[in-house]
């Protein structure tokens, strides 16, 4: 495994403690919707993660705008994609469990979109937003 996969998890330990958190503020003490939560949450988190990904990660020289357009682009697709498959499996999963309620099975969804988000973030990132001049991987 890569060391820009582990730096990419030390960066990630720091964005979902300031991401993750945020997200729990939202839903918890603000009464912000999931999506609404998420969405700021991501966003607060991914303003952490385009710096140290980027100077710390990756260690990219590339244009500071071309990356951040692309960055924005696949923080979107990996936040749509990893947030709705999760609150639709944790739904399809536990559909007919009357006994946990929809605020735990929320909790739960965060967690898992979470970690489907890491995955597919870190990929995106890699190959897209801050590739080497001399490979893709």
């Amino acid at each position: 495994m890569s060391y820009t996969f582990f730096r990419f998890l030390l960066v990630g330990i720091i964005n979902t403690m300031v991401g993750l958190s945020s997200i729990y503020i939202f839903l918890h003490v603000g009464g912000f919707t999931y999506w609404a939560s998420t969405f700021l949450g991501n966003s607060i988190g991914a303003c952490v993660s385009f710096f140290l990904n980027r100077n710390f990660t990756f260690r990219s020289n590339r244009n500071i705008f071309s990356s951040i357009t692309r960055f924005i682009i696949v923080i979107l697709i990996c936040y749509i994609t990893s947030y709705t498959l999760g609150k639709n499996l944790v739904l399809w999963s536990l559909r007919d469990n009357f006994y946990i309620s929809s605020e735990f099975k929320t909790d739960l969804a965060i967690l898992i979109s979470t970690g489907l988000y890491t995955i597919l973030n870190y990929l995106c990132q890699k190959i897209f937003v801050f590739p080497h001049e001399d490979s893709l991987c």
